[in-house]
């Protein structure tokens, strides 16, 4: 490969920068719907962004337009910084938060869809700056839904790679043969959805300025809300929280598998391994849970929305842990209560839902299920070549041979993710943090979960963490978000050779 096509990279990011802008010209209305000062700040923003992005456009006209891959790399993680260091203008520029390293970790843990956040009065935050803060999830989600079905495959390292052996997917069973009509029909499931979910929840009570943020947060599955509280605000309203349970699982659920649902395709759903596993894995440990809290939770801590009175409730108990299985799982990060105060052996087993992930092709972050799917198929077969030596057995998914190629890459994945999360954690006690919230701390950043254990538990956030650690965790949201090779690759001599 020759030299780098730097302009097509500028140009990419220039339309990246100028669609941001746009985006927070929509959070305008809100600050002068509600009379605040913040929207001089927003707009502000908004002009320099675009600003920005033609600069990047019209000085960068490439005389080829081909992208190979080192040009998708550099495309895909820029990208991502450029959305990042733009989007956290409407906050230093509005005042919301004026310093740089809160505002760029509250502005990459929006893209990123974490949730992870450092305000401290969340309730008493503007109304335009919540809105733009709700808007970064669903402009992230937005992007994650094209890197995952139609970048990062081609660039060899994506979560849809996995369905490369002709299982279901947009690899093997596209929704349409080309790519941008593909993201198109994702894009209007995304956007659908999100409008069903916002109709759904103004009518189950909500406002509906709370609605559309909270719509907005489920969809992207990003989990910020407009409640310092999270959803255990609306603790007495049940059906609130079932619709979002619902919405998010839906949103960690594969968008392709919800197009054939939403087409009447419903065997194609249940014919995927991944779903199966998802689904019913979420149910059985909701159930597990829902047993712990019932019986076993401290009676002493039945008074506070963070504490909601479970033990002896079936209903409450049941919708409680439903609600934060999935939120966990699908990575959305949304509270009803704080698991870790239920009992120890419940905080442990959500500490371990913080490595599964939801489907691949979904908003989710996370490891992803269908790698630990093929995981454990392939280590039990290990089991079964130490008896059989000579035989040869694939691994198979949905019916097909799994090629050993992706085989191999999933296991590098998570050997690198678990690496990551070990030598995270030990840096984030270097940073001033007491064990359990370095592993706390380190596991929701790479998994982009948003409430972790230790003092950046549920019911806590991030705004004591030392400047040095919330610019790490932010590194740490954007691998994890980026399937880390993505980025991580950027690291390495041999990326930056010329043949």
């Amino acid at each position: 490969m020759g030299a780098l096509n730097t302009k097509i990279i500028y140009r990419f990011l220039g339309i990246t920068a100028i669609l941001n802008g746009l985006f927070m010209f929509i959070a305008v209305p809100f600050s002068l719907y509600y009379d605040e000062p913040e929207k001089w700040g927003i707009l502000n923003a908004g002009i320099i962004t675009i600003f920005i992005g033609l600069i990047l456009y019209f000085t960068n006209k490439p005389k080829s337009t081909n992208i190979h891959k080192k040009e998708g790399y550099l495309i895909v993680t820029l990208g991502w910084l450029t959305l990042s260091f733009t989007g956290m203008l409407p906050y230093l520029l509005s005042d919301a938060i004026p310093d740089i390293s809160n505002a760029f970790f509250e502005t990459i843990s929006g893209y990123s869809t974490t949730g992870s956040s450092i305000l401290t009065d969340i309730d008493g935050t503007s109304k335009g700056i919540l809105f733009w803060r709700s808007a970064t999830h669903w402009i992230g989600g937005m992007g994650i839904i094209v890197l995952t079905v139609a970048i990062l495959p081609l660039l060899g390292i994506g979560g849809m790679q996995l369905f490369m052996a002709e299982a279901p997917g947009p690899s093997a069973d596209k929704l349409h043969p080309r790519i941008t009509d593909t993201a198109k029909r994702l894009y209007l499931i995304y956007v659908t959805l999100t409008l069903v979910e916002f109709l759904l929840l103004k009518l189950a009570g909500m406002t509906w300025f709370d609605a559309i943020n909270h719509a907005m947060a489920t969809m992207s599955t990003g989990g910020f809300s407009t409640k310092g509280a999270s959803v255990a605000f609306y603790n007495d309203k049940p059906f609130i929280q079932y619709i979002i349970t619902i919405f998010m699982l839906i949103a960690g659920t594969n968008f392709v598998l919800t197009y054939f649902a939403l087409k009447g395709k419903i065997q194609k759903v249940f014919n995927s391994e991944e779903f199966k596993y998802y689904f019913f894995g979420i149910l059985g440990v909701s159930a597990i849970i829902a047993v712990l809290i019932t019986f076993f939770q401290d009676p002493n801590l039945q008074t506070t929305l963070a504490h909601p009175k479970v033990l002896g409730n079936v209903e409450s108990a049941i919708r409680h842990s439903l609600f934060m299985v999935t939120s966990v799982v699908t990575t959305t990060g949304f509270v009803t209560a704080d698991f870790t105060m239920w009992n120890f052996f419940a905080t442990g087993i959500f500490f371990a839902l913080f490595f599964t992930g939801g489907s691949a092709g979904s908003t989710s972050g996370g490891v992803k299920v269908v790698r630990h799917i093929v995981m454990l198929k392939n280590s039990f077969l290990e089991f079964k070549k130490a008896i059989h030596p000579n035989a040869i057995i694939p691994v198979r998914y949905d019916g097909q041979s799994v090629n050993e190629n992706i085989v191999f890459k999933i296991l590098s994945f998570f050997i690198i993710y678990m690496l990551i999360f070990i030598l995270s954690s030990v840096i984030l006690t270097l940073f001033g943090l007491d064990f359990m919230s370095a592993i706390g701390a380190a596991a929701s950043s790479l998994g982009n979960i948003g409430p972790a254990i230790g003092s950046v538990s549920p019911v806590d956030n991030f705004a004591h963490l030392s400047n040095s650690a919330k610019w790490f965790c932010s590194f740490l949201m954007l691998i994890g978000r980026l399937e880390l090779f993505t980025v991580l690759i950027l690291f390495t001599p041999f990326f930056w050779r010329k043949n």
